[in-house]
Protein backbone atom coordinates (compact mmCIF):
# COMPACT_ATOMS: atom_id res chain seq x y z
CA UNK A 1 0.00 0.00 0.00
CA UNK A 2 2.41 2.58 -1.36
CA UNK A 3 1.69 5.74 0.69
CA UNK A 4 2.65 9.25 -0.36
CA UNK A 5 1.94 12.96 0.98
CA UNK A 6 0.43 15.96 -0.33
CA UNK A 7 1.66 19.21 0.46
CA UNK A 8 0.31 19.96 3.45
CA UNK A 9 1.39 16.84 5.16
CA UNK A 10 -1.69 14.75 4.89
CA UNK A 11 -1.06 10.80 3.88
CA UNK A 12 -2.67 9.32 0.68
CA UNK A 13 -2.97 5.96 0.28
CA UNK A 14 -2.48 4.51 -3.12
CA UNK A 15 -3.72 1.10 -4.30
CA UNK A 16 -1.89 -0.73 -6.77
CA UNK A 17 -4.26 -3.13 -8.60
CA UNK A 18 -1.21 -4.90 -10.02
CA UNK A 19 0.56 -5.62 -6.93
CA UNK A 20 -2.60 -5.80 -4.50
CA UNK A 21 -5.76 -7.36 -4.30
CA UNK A 22 -8.53 -5.40 -2.27
CA UNK A 23 -10.23 -7.09 0.53
CA UNK A 24 -13.68 -7.08 -1.12
CA UNK A 25 -12.23 -8.84 -4.31
CA UNK A 26 -10.09 -11.69 -2.06
CA UNK A 27 -13.78 -11.77 -0.44
CA UNK A 28 -15.17 -12.58 -3.29
CA UNK A 29 -13.04 -14.67 -4.09
CA UNK A 30 -13.47 -17.01 -0.75
CA UNK A 31 -16.77 -17.06 -1.12
CA UNK A 32 -17.43 -18.13 -4.70
CA UNK A 33 -14.76 -21.34 -4.25
CA UNK A 34 -12.12 -19.52 -6.22
CA UNK A 35 -9.91 -19.35 -3.24
CA UNK A 36 -6.47 -17.99 -4.30
CA UNK A 37 -3.58 -19.85 -1.90
CA UNK A 38 -2.91 -17.77 1.08
CA UNK A 39 0.16 -16.83 2.73
CA UNK A 40 0.68 -15.25 6.01
CA UNK A 41 4.31 -13.64 5.74
CA UNK A 42 4.34 -12.24 9.22
CA UNK A 43 7.71 -13.06 11.30
CA UNK A 44 5.21 -14.41 13.79
CA UNK A 45 1.04 -15.44 13.92
CA UNK A 46 -1.06 -13.02 15.05
CA UNK A 47 -4.48 -13.40 16.49
CA UNK A 48 -6.12 -13.87 14.04
CA UNK A 49 -5.35 -14.95 9.98
CA UNK A 50 -7.78 -15.97 6.70
CA UNK A 51 -9.01 -19.74 6.91
CA UNK A 52 -6.50 -22.19 4.99
CA UNK A 53 -3.37 -19.75 5.09
CA UNK A 54 0.15 -20.75 5.31
CA UNK A 55 2.73 -19.66 6.80
CA UNK A 56 5.59 -18.44 4.31
CA UNK A 57 8.18 -21.09 4.34
CA UNK A 58 11.20 -18.91 4.29
CA UNK A 59 12.42 -15.53 2.46
CA UNK A 60 13.60 -17.67 -0.87
CA UNK A 61 10.06 -19.60 -1.65
CA UNK A 62 8.52 -19.10 -4.68
CA UNK A 63 4.86 -19.81 -5.44
CA UNK A 64 3.59 -22.68 -8.10
CA UNK A 65 3.42 -20.99 -11.07
CA UNK A 66 -0.39 -22.36 -11.76
CA UNK A 67 -1.79 -20.78 -8.60
CA UNK A 68 -3.07 -17.28 -7.67
CA UNK A 69 -0.90 -16.04 -4.61
CA UNK A 70 -2.26 -13.66 -1.97
CA UNK A 71 0.17 -12.79 1.00
CA UNK A 72 -1.16 -10.91 3.98
CA UNK A 73 -0.21 -9.67 7.23
CA UNK A 74 -1.14 -6.93 9.61
CA UNK A 75 -1.18 -3.73 7.78
CA UNK A 76 0.14 -4.60 4.19
CA UNK A 77 3.45 -3.49 4.39
CA UNK A 78 5.54 -6.54 4.83
CA UNK A 79 3.02 -8.11 2.43
CA UNK A 80 3.73 -5.51 -0.46
CA UNK A 81 7.44 -5.88 -0.15
CA UNK A 82 7.31 -9.37 -0.30
CA UNK A 83 4.64 -9.53 -3.42
CA UNK A 84 6.96 -7.07 -5.12
CA UNK A 85 9.80 -9.31 -4.86
CA UNK A 86 8.12 -12.07 -6.70
CA UNK A 87 6.74 -10.20 -9.12
CA UNK A 88 10.42 -8.83 -9.74
CA UNK A 89 11.42 -12.77 -9.82
CA UNK A 90 8.93 -13.75 -12.48
CA UNK A 91 5.99 -14.49 -10.12
CA UNK A 92 3.26 -12.68 -12.09
CA UNK A 93 -0.05 -14.10 -10.27
CA UNK A 94 1.16 -12.58 -6.71
CA UNK A 95 -0.83 -10.05 -4.89
CA UNK A 96 -0.66 -7.98 -1.72
CA UNK A 97 -3.71 -8.21 0.26
CA UNK A 98 -4.24 -4.10 0.22
CA UNK A 99 -4.75 -2.76 3.93
CA UNK A 100 -3.38 -6.36 5.40
CA UNK A 101 -5.85 -7.92 7.91
CA UNK A 102 -6.25 -4.86 9.43
CA UNK A 103 -8.42 -3.42 6.52
CA UNK A 104 -9.97 -6.73 5.73
CA UNK A 105 -11.66 -7.37 8.80
CA UNK A 106 -13.13 -3.37 8.91
CA UNK A 107 -13.90 -3.83 5.39
CA UNK A 108 -16.34 -6.84 5.84
CA UNK A 109 -19.20 -6.31 8.39
CA UNK A 110 -20.81 -9.82 9.02
CA UNK A 111 -24.57 -7.65 9.20
CA UNK A 112 -23.87 -7.05 5.59
CA UNK A 113 -21.58 -10.06 3.94
CA UNK A 114 -23.00 -12.33 6.50
CA UNK A 115 -21.51 -14.10 9.35
CA UNK A 116 -18.53 -16.36 7.41
CA UNK A 117 -15.79 -13.67 6.80
CA UNK A 118 -13.11 -16.68 6.52
CA UNK A 119 -11.09 -14.39 9.42
CA UNK A 120 -10.05 -16.71 12.21
CA UNK A 121 -9.16 -16.37 15.16
CA UNK A 122 -5.77 -18.24 15.92
CA UNK A 123 -5.83 -17.95 19.72
CA UNK A 124 -8.72 -19.99 19.88
CA UNK A 125 -6.84 -23.10 17.84
CA UNK A 126 -3.60 -23.02 20.18
CA UNK A 127 -6.65 -22.83 23.28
Amino acid sequence: MPTTYRDDGKPVVQFDPLLEISPFALFRRLREDRAPLLVDVRDRPGDRALEGAIPLPDDSWQPPEDVDVVLFDDDGGTAIAHAARLQQAGCERVRALFGGLELYEFSLDPEVVGERTYLVSTTEEAG
